[in-house]
């Protein structure tokens, strides 16, 4: 078992605007006083290596990304995935790419691989904008900016109700 039942993960792109905002926010949580059993890593764009760390038998996960949800720019969305059933004929069907693992597709791998956790959520911020640096534009645009301190305190605050709920303390 993983000495560290509870992961954090950052997951987006830091050369596409916006899609930094997972990177972002494990970065300053980071920084921050969390309980030993928290570990907070940033993917980045490394889909496979998230699906390879959630078989390492986390009991909860937190996974940080941006969403398109139609909502406002900024704006923070908790979404707990529905497990996919191997039943459904195109569970099996459905390739994963490596280089583009979203969440949906890691957590789909994950449980083809036998892995389990006690929770998985994820805590996603509605986009502006997705340009890429070349545009000579970096960095989070100035709402998802001012979503990311709110996202900390959430996700500090969701670390106290895994701990009770998958019974760590």
């Amino acid at each position: 078992m993983s000495e560290k039942p509870i992961l954090i993960a950052g997951i987006g792109n830091i050369f596409l605007g916006d899609d930094a905002f997972g990177v972002e926010v494990v970065q300053r949580l980071a920084r921050r006083p969390l309980p030993p059993e928290v570990e907070v890593v940033d993917f980045g764009i490394r889909g496979l290596d998230l699906s390879y760390a959630l078989l390492d038998d986390y009991r909860a996960a937190i996974l940080v990304d941006t969403t398109c949800q139609g909502g406002r720019p900024g704006t923070l969305y908790v979404i707990e995935p529905e497990p996919e059933t191997s039943d459904d004929p195109s569970f099996q069907h459905r390739p994963i790419s490596p280089h583009q693992m979203d969440p949906t597709s890691t957590l789909r791998f994950v449980q083809t691989m036998g892995g389990s956790c006690c929770r998985i959520v994820l805590v996603a911020c509605e986009p502006a904008s997705f340009r890429p640096w070349e545009e000579g534009w970096m960095g989070l645009s100035e709402p998802v900016l001012a979503a990311v301190d709110e996202a900390v305190g959430l996700i500090e605050s969701m670390v106290k109700q895994m701990q009770k709920k998958c019974n760590m303390r």
